[in-house]
């Protein structure tokens, strides 16, 4: 057993430092009391080295463009690396968001998706995609994230049922409604949409019913 010569007490294990003083500790190491979280460690590695390839981006592109005035061919005052900022963040947001611990699936997937919308949309604005980018990207995109949803709550293990069907409702149902009453009319993308979230909420209700109405008395405490 390692000894800590200041604070006189036995540390097992086979650390190298007291945890009380920092001291180094004298004596023999024994078998470690806690095992060694090698995937995490790869985990981290891995998102430091995205990490290093944002910032090497990021640097990059605003030197081109904001030093050297490299602009896009057709858009001369276009500064795009404000725009590859933008998404270079959003992304790093997104990659933090899925390695944060205790987060749903339903909650990673969906802030996912409306990070990648909002910034997709702002995009587009730039570049004169707004209609097709309204009518038909933003419909796509949560029709397919519903259905995503609608997958994860088969499996889901941890009585997040609740979570998945309002996140299908309000992806769906909410932005369908505003669509129509903005416009007075609903495009075919936007009706599909409607049509997947209201289909799949039933199928959550059909296939984990009674996990929705456990969920919901335990979290209202009913």
């Amino acid at each position: 057993m390692r000894r800590c010569p200041y604070c006189k007490v036995g540390i097992a294990g086979d650390p190298v430092k007291c945890p009380l003083c920092q001291s180094k500790l004298t004596g023999t190491g024994e078998a470690p009391c806690y095992p060694k979280f090698e995937a995490q460690k790869k985990r981290s590695f891995f998102y430091k080295l995205q990490l290093l390839i944002v910032w090497g981006l990021l640097i990059a592109g605003i030197g081109l463009d904001l030093m050297l005035g490299i602009r896009l061919p057709g858009y001369p005052d276009l500064h795009w690396s404000l725009i590859l900022a933008m998404w270079l963040t959003g992304l790093e947001f997104a990659v933090m968001r899925q390695l944060r611990p205790g987060a749903g699936s339903a909650g990673k997937v969906t802030m996912t998706v409306l990070i990648m919308i909002i910034m997709w949309c702002v995009t587009a604005y730039f570049f004169g995609l707004m209609k097709v980018t309204v009518d038909l990207v933003v419909p796509s995109a949560l029709a397919a994230t519903i259905t995503a949803n609608f997958v994860l709550v088969l499996i889901d293990k941890n009585g997040n049922a609740m979570a998945y069907l309002l996140s299908g409702l309000f992806m769906g149902l909410v932005p369908s409604i505003i669509c129509f009453i903005v416009s007075e009319t609903m495009p075919i993308a936007w009706a599909v949409c409607l049509m997947v979230s209201i289909i799949l909420s039933a199928g959550v209700v059909i296939f984990r019913g009674r996990d929705v109405a456990a969920e919901f008395r335990r979290r209202f405490h009913l």
